[in-house]
């Protein structure tokens, strides 16, 4: 039974460190296509929402220059 239960997290472990590189390189963490083909609309902080056309969500950092996962509360936005 342990075993199960570490295997989540094993997992996560794993797919983590290639999810924040793909961020990195600016590709979707889904489908590995370029973020920047994405949807892009305008957010009053000064950053962009992009929806990949997988339908995942993500936030550009114009600042920065870095994307991000949506978090839940940006998604319903």
């Amino acid at each position: 039974m342990e075993q199960k239960a570490r295997i989540p997290g094993l997992f996560k472990n794993v797919i983590a460190p290639i999810q924040v590189w793909l961020l990195s390189q600016g590709r979707c963490v889904g489908c590995g296509r370029e973020l920047a083909s994405g949807t892009r609309s305008k957010r009053k902080d000064g950053s962009e929402k992009v929806v990949c056309s997988c339908g995942r969500l993500f936030i550009h950092d114009l600042k920065r220059k870095v994307y991000r996962r949506a978090l839940l509360e940006e998604v319903q936005i």
